[in-house]
């Protein structure tokens, strides 16, 4: 399998791919981190801010008074999930919130969005966009892949890029509010890459083997990913493998995930080795529903919803994953 993939549920995305075995897709941060040793100060923070000429300064240097409100986040997080960050509306808060390795930043305004994109020499060769319907806590409700293009994301990001990335040949994601970008990452966003489809997973690997890419979407619509959410608080059992069967064989599904295990507290570990969780500070994510209609998505989502049982802690068992036939 050429995709560097540490999650058992998300493997059979895929693993059916071919490649040469010496060609190696980082699919995870801390695999691009290694594998892209002169591209990786994208993952500073605050190297990205000040490449866009963002007011921006780690902690210990005070924001002028009118800066305020700033954000607050750290410089690096390879967990993701918005883990540390924060809106500081005044100095006396700044004060009372210092954090070592953390940085505070102009404040955006706008829609979040997330936007994978090929490149090939540094150039974006093509691109997909992403939006998040929020419920509060740094959880979604779904993500909405688009149908229609960004324009003024892809200007900006590819302008952007065209002086930051020269040479890079490669996946890419970028967070963007307002326009502007806020954090990337040297790799595409695996949640989703089912609804992309065998034939953009082939284009992929071949921009990494030939360093070209071919790939038509325009026949491209609406997707979805659709979140299921549990507490932090509780520990949960694994659906039973007939009730994930049913989810993954609703008409417009294409991929049902079920991300946690048995067997392990939420509020400390996450999938073994136990490290620790990439979740957000309001819930702990349990399903995840990629499907080709909204509606489809949230009828899927409560089959699992009713067939998971909070329990006490008993032997581990794996994640697992049911795909739509």
């Amino acid at each position: 399998m050429p995709f560097i993939c540490n999650e058992s549920w998300r493997a059979h995305l895929f693993e059916h791919i071919k490649c040469p075995e010496d060609v190696f897709i980082p699919i995870e941060d801390c695999d691009a981190w290694i594998i892209y040793p002169e591209h990786r100060w994208v993952y500073n923070k605050l190297e990205i801010a000040l490449a866009q000429d963002l007011n921006a300064a780690p902690h210990g240097v005070f924001p002028p008074k009118t800066s305020y409100p700033v954000f607050s986040k750290p410089l690096m997080n390879f967990k993701g999930m918005g883990t540390g960050s924060r809106v500081i509306p005044d100095e006396a808060t700044f004060i009372k919130t210092h954090q070592p390795g953390h940085f505070w930043c102009t404040l955006l305004k706008g829609r979040h969005v997330s936007t994978d994109a090929a490149f090939v020499d540094g150039k974006m060769v093509w691109s997909r966009h992403t939006t998040g319907v929020q419920i509060g806590d740094g959880m979604f409700d779904y993500w909405h892949l688009h149908k229609e293009a960004m324009p003024e994301i892809d200007d900006w990001c590819s302008s952007w890029a065209s002086k930051h990335l020269n040479g890079y040949t490669g996946m890419a994601n970028f967070e963007t509010i307002g326009g502007k970008i806020i954090e990337m990452h040297l790799r595409f966003s695996p949640q989703w890459v089912d609804l992309y489809g065998d034939r953009w997973l082939n284009a992929v690997v071949r921009l990494f083997t030939e360093k070209v890419w071919e790939f038509d979407d325009s026949d491209r619509i609406d997707q979805y990913s659709v979140i299921l959410w549990g507490s932090q608080q509780r520990s949960y059992r694994l659906p039973p493998a007939a009730e994930i069967s049913r989810a993954a064989a609703v008409p417009g599904v294409s991929t049902v995930q079920v991300v946690f295990y048995e067997n392990v507290d939420p509020t400390t570990t996450s999938n073994p080795p136990f490290d620790p969780p990439s979740n957000p500070p309001g819930g702990f994510r349990l399903t995840v529903v990629n499907s080709h209609d909204l509606e489809a998505g949230r009828k899927a989502t409560k089959i699992l919803r009713e067939a998971i049982k909070e329990f006490d802690i008993e032997p581990h068992v794996n994640g697992v994953t049911g795909r739509a036939a």
